[in-house]
């Protein structure tokens, strides 16, 4: 396999493994509005995701500087084509984490609330903006000869991008409703798992139709086997999901996320971002790449470096693979100081976010 073709390869790894961790994230921010009743499920769904929300976020950082140093074209148009759409994910990813670490650090009710507002929105654009900007990668935008971008943005919210970005924002949603229902114990796993059908559902329609348009458009062999597997992935979610097998549902909600991204590269490739204008305008694997010198050094690199962060975000998952609930909530400090006099459950005593 040539390099550039081998690193189209690894960018569409570490972008599908960021869609993979990072999309049960925005999934647990979602339902924090969704589907906690109270502040203390609020505590327990974001305490879910609390010591690896973090770490998930490396992928989309390893993902991104893969683009800059394996195709600095490829980079180039994207991040300054799309500048505003990947300004407001970048944005929320700061606010979001933010918002994880201040929501408890004051006692007023109105304080913890912005915060948990910001949780949820924060969690909530960048899963569809996502679809919306990957959807416009593989339709094709408006690019010319001088490989920049000369669109506007209205141009980015097409049926197809808006349809794209539905899916990834029902497909996470839905996929942090089966990881709740994995790490948590109670009602709320009830509901997780109750909500999970519904959403699973929804999912469904989205891709058959988004998926199969992206088939239908230029798909081949390959992409359609991947579309097939993400379909049978998330029905077998929901057969596992609807009997209780927790872990067999994140398992095949997983292998949904994981096929659908693959698909997406399958049919996008050997280009890497097409044009609209002029096919002969594509960004391809051979033109956008970086030279064989800088992607041999990087290769070397990746091989090094890649082992070790997959066996720390290992152990870290290992660490903190037990369930929580209400009832492993530390009392809170600030209960009996909080304006309103109500009372709240505080602190989960195994994650680390507030």
């Amino acid at each position: 396999m040539e390099l550039p073709t081998l690193w189209f390869v690894l960018i569409a790894v570490l972008w599908t493994g960021y869609f993979f961790l990072e999309g049960f994230d925005f999934g647990v921010g979602v339902l924090t509005k969704v589907l906690a009743r109270d502040r203390a499920e609020r505590r327990v769904l974001i305490n879910t995701i609390g010591p690896v929300w973090d770490g998930n976020e490396v992928w989309l950082l390893a993902a991104a500087g893969g683009m800059f140093a394996a195709f600095p074209d490829w980079y180039a148009t994207l991040f300054s084509g799309f500048y505003l759409l990947l300004l407001a994910v970048l944005i929320s990813l700061i606010v979001r984490g933010v918002a994880f670490e201040y929501r408890a650090k004051r006692p007023e009710e109105r304080w913890q609330r912005n915060w948990e507002h910001a949780v949820f929105w924060c969690s909530a654009l960048p899963a569809f903006l996502w679809g919306v900007i990957f959807a416009n990668v593989v339709r094709g935008v408006p690019i010319d000869a001088e490989k920049e971008y000369v669109g506007s943005l209205p141009d980015l919210f097409t049926p197809y991008a808006l349809l794209g970005g539905l899916l990834t924002l029902a497909l996470f949603t839905f996929h942090g409703a089966v990881f709740t229902a994995l790490k948590t114990v109670g009602d709320i796993r009830s509901r997780a798992r109750r909500l999970a059908t519904g959403l699973g559902v929804l999912v469904t329609v989205l891709a058959l139709a988004f998926l199969g348009a992206t088939q239908a458009d230029g798909g081949g062999p390959a992409s359609l086997a991947a579309f097939l597997v993400a379909v049978a992935g998330l029905l077998a979610a929901l057969v596992a999901n609807g009997r209780g097998r927790e872990g067999w549902a994140f398992t095949f909600s997983g292998v949904t996320v994981v096929a659908a991204v693959v698909m997406l590269f399958l049919v996008l490739f050997p280009d890497v971002m097409p044009s609209s204008l002029n096919e002969e305008w594509n960004l391809t694997v051979e033109n956008a790449a970086s030279s064989p010198y800088t992607l041999t050094i990087m290769t070397w690199c990746a091989g090094i470096a890649t082992p070790l962060v997959l066996l720390y975000q290992g152990w870290t998952y290992w660490v903190f693979r037990k369930r929580i609930g209400t009832r492993h909530l530390a009392p809170d400090p600030h209960a009996a100081s909080r304006s309103d006099g109500a009372t709240a459950s505080g602190e989960a005593t195994a994650p680390a976010v507030r």
